[in-house]
Parts: C-alpha cells; structure tokens; sequence
C-alpha cells in the first residue's frame, strides 16, 4: 500500500494512492500520523472503490513525525570520502520536524546562514507501533513502512558548531515522500538502490545493502536507548558522492534542482530557492 498526504481546496487529506488516483482514507481528516498511531486498518474513504481526489491534487509531506532520528556515518563508503573512521556505534542526531517539506517543494536556503547546502539521499523508516529496548530479531516488526529522504545539510554551520542538529535542521532541510510504502511492500530494506541526481546529473549511487548498521539495528539500537512512539521516522544515513566532499567541493546554488529517489518507493524533487 502506498499512503501520504494530500492538499485539497477543503485541506489536507491522508490518501492512498492506488493506480496513480490518490483515494483519501478513512474519514478524510484524521491526520495520518493518528491513523498510523491508531494501529487502524488504512481503506479508501467509502469502502475499496472510493471515489478518487480531482486530479489536481497535490501530495504534501506525507506525514508530520513525533521526531526524526537521524543517523550518520553508516555506509563505509561516505565514512572514507569523508575521511573518517567507522564508527563503533551509529552516531545519532535528530532533525527538528519544522525541517519537513514534500515533494516539489523549495528548499529555501538564507545565505547569511550558509553557503555550503549538501544534499543527502537516504531512506527513511516510519514506526508504526511503541518499540522501547527491542531485541533485533523483532525491530522490522515495529516498521509501519518506508519512504524517501533528502537530509540536506548546511556544512559550513554543521562543522563550525561541532554538532549537527542546527545545521542539518534548517527550515525545509528535510524532504520527505512522495508517498509511504507500507512494510509489507518492501520484501528487504537492505536491498533498495539509492540515487541522488543535480540538475539532471546522477551524484549518487548505491544501494541500502551497504549499510553498516541495517534498519532492524538501528530500530533496536535507538530503542534501548529511547522510546520509538508510532509516526516517528530514522533516516538511516547516506552513501557516497555527497558534494561536500568533492574536490572541488560542490554546493547547491539558488535554482539547482535536487531529486532523490529510492526504487520500490519514489522520487522526491525539490528546488533550491535562496530567501531575498
């Protein structure tokens, strides 16, 4: 199943999207970060041939999340463009929710902050039920489903400030979507490729399967030592080919065109907008 959130002229609205018609859930007003809570079963509004949302219908973010867990430095590849160790335990940080925006939205950049905006290609685990020090023979179990991330990141504030949450939480540095790709879609998190393209130009390429640390770990890792609540996401770290650590370094510029896409899940697409 794949579900999100869409915008109509009467408001947001969770849908599911069925044959490339959105069909709106449920009620059509409980957010879908509740419904997920709920542990309910997800129908299309008016039984399984529900009517679908006029074609025009935007998707949003497709979730608002309790917190987003970040992880970093878990694919070897990044870790030694980087020039860094592997760590001996995933580095965590988090993303303020404030940083989500969907797809086709801007990503809105102020230069007096920062000049150097990297993008991030990253899969993203939506919970779906409490998972508080789970073993991880029983962490996937926990998984509502999977969607896309961009975990943009302004490195010259990430660097200077010695950690990473202001940098890396920026207003709109966190595209999310298009859609969730329910668990039961996903036979193997670990075997998603992963790309990143600029302006039409692939920059990153790789597949989940390089990770260090693999979905059902970083679940149980996270859990042991806070509470994972239902609608919370982990974006699970990114590959190699990040700009920052180009020679020369590259960064996104006002009108560059970021797309970040996971197959199985979909493609996010954002514009990068500086704010006048």
């Amino acid at each position: 199943m794949r579900v999100g959130t869409a915008e109509t002229p009467q408001g947001t609205v969770p849908v599911i999207e069925r044959d490339g018609a959105l069909l709106p859930i449920g009620d059509g007003a409980t957010p879908l970060e509740a419904l997920i809570a709920s542990g309910a079963a997800l129908h299309p509004a008016g039984g399984r041939a529900g009517s679908p949302l006029d074609a025009g219908t935007r998707l949003l973010a497709p979730l608002r999340p309790g917190k987003i867990v970040a992880i970093g430095l878990n694919y070897l590849d990044h870790v030694k463009e980087a020039g860094l160790e592997a760590p001996e335990q995933p580095p965590v940080f988090a993303k303020f929710t404030t940083s989500v925006i969907g797809d086709g939205d801007e990503i809105k950049v102020d230069r007096a902050i920062t000049q150097r905006v990297d993008w991030e290609v990253e899969l993203a685990v939506v919970i779906g039920r409490t998972a508080s020090r789970v073993a991880e023979g029983d962490a996937l179990a926990h998984v509502f489903g999977y969607t896309v991330a961009n975990d943009v990141s302004a490195r010259d504030v990430q660097f200077a400030d010695g950690q990473w949450v202001r940098g890396k939480s920026l207003d709109t540095f966190c595209p999310l979507g298009p859609v969730i790709v329910t668990a039961d879609e996903i036979a193997d998190p670990q075997a998603l490729p992963l790309r990143t393209r600029v302006n039409g130009e692939l920059v990153q390429d790789s597949s989940t399967k390089e990770m260090l640390v693999g979905v059902a770990g970083l679940i149980s890792f996270c859990s042991h030592s806070f509470t994972l609540e239902a609608g919370d996401v982990i974006v699970t770290g990114t590959p190699w080919g990040c700009g920052e650590f180009m020679d020369p370094i590259r960064s996104l510029h006002d009108g560059d065109v970021v797309e970040v896409e996971i197959e199985g899940i979909g493609a996010l697409r954002n514009t990068v907008a500086d704010v006048r």
